[in-house]
């Protein structure tokens, strides 16, 4: 009993003592922002809590900023997937016809529908792919110098995969909002949501779908995340990895790198893509049944009805949207890493 009451009283002096200081960390903090405010930044970002939660910040800072960039590209992507959707034929609409569509009918601004939801959508997904990506490649790099080895393609393209399953199951329901708002101009006008924000959307599905509805086509959206991370991260790390002994200067480096990765994310992802498309904008008919049963049944429906080429429509676009928007988010990612290290 006497030795359980002195492990107790020892374990709150350790807590004390931790507690304690704590705050004259913290009091040294702050009279070091008084005196020297760039000083006290730099100890800030140094400390075990904010070197873990960098990787994080930056990657959702960075996502945040190309998604502003490239927001109209997306909503031209996401109507050229929709377009003739259930015939073989169809109409066959151009990038810039959707374009002229959407102005004539409404204004500019139109092209940045679901801007809120896009924003909301990288300060999720975003943040945890790069994050997560980040972390485990970190990880991985003190293994291998421990082993006097480095890390492979291999080590990089399941860290870009993980990262990007884990992301996109937190980032499906801003994902879905997303292309709900960008496909309502789609319907006929008094049948349209007119959703104002990314929170009214998602609040009227639950509400009218429940909460489950808000991982509506989760499984291709993880698949399609796992396939553009392996595409784009794995990729811009090998490419990057391949560039350093090269003539190039940094920044080339990194813009070469972040181009390559822009390909072969928009090579791999496009049909997981076009299929969550597909799944997410897909509403109840008269009958009470939804168009598509899952991933696989819409695979099967759009192969046998649609073509086979279908699931690489618009791909320039698609490519357009992916490509500027890893270039500008791997870009960004660096750049904050490189200002926080």
């Amino acid at each position: 009993m006497s030795s359980a009451v002195d492990q107790a009283k020892q374990k709150a002096d350790e807590a004390k003592k931790i507690a304690e200081d704590a705050a004259k960390k913290t009091q040294e903090i702050a009279l070091l922002a008084k005196d020297d405010p760039k000083a006290a930044t730099q100890s800030f970002i140094h400390t075990p809590f904010m070197r873990g939660a960098l990787p994080f910040i930056n990657g959702g800072a960075a996502g945040m900023v190309a998604t502003s960039c490239i927001q109209p590209i997306d909503m031209i992507k996401v109507r050229l997937q929709l377009a003739g959707e259930g015939t073989t034929g169809g109409p066959k609409p151009t990038p810039l016809g959707i374009t002229r569509d959407i102005i004539a009918k409404g204004k500019v601004l139109d092209l940045y529908t679901g801007l809120s939801a896009g924003l909301l959508r990288q300060a999720v997904y975003t943040t945890a792919r790069l994050g997560f990506f980040d972390t485990f490649m970190k990880a991985l790099t003190v293994r291998a110098e421990a082993k006097d080895k480095k890390i492979g393609f291999y080590e990089r393209a399941g860290s870009g995969l993980t990262a990007g399953g884990l992301a996109a199951m937190v980032g499906n329901p801003a994902d879905l909002a997303l292309i709900r708002m960008q496909s309502d101009g789609l319907k006929p006008a008094a049948e349209r949501a007119n959703y104002r924000s990314v929170i009214d959307a998602l609040t009227r599905i639950a509400k009218t779908e429940g909460i489950g509805a808000w991982w509506a086509g989760a499984y291709p959206t993880v698949v399609r995340a796992m396939a553009l991370n392996f595409g784009q991260l794995a990729f811009f790390s090998e490419a990057k990895s391949q560039f350093k002994d090269t003539s190039l200067s940094p920044r080339m480096q990194t813009l070469s790198a972040s181009a390559i990765a822009g390909f072969f994310a928009s090579f791999f992802s496009l049909p997981f893509d076009f299929v969550k498309t597909r799944l997410q904008k897909q509403s109840k008919g008269p009958d009470g049944k939804l168009p598509y049963n899952g991933m696989f049944d819409c695979f099967q429906k759009v192969f046998r009805n649609e073509g086979p080429l279908r699931f690489y429509r618009g791909f320039s676009t698609y490519y357009v949207r992916i490509a500027p928007h890893a270039m500008i988010t791997l870009i960004v990612a660096d750049y904050l890493g490189f200002i926080t290290k």
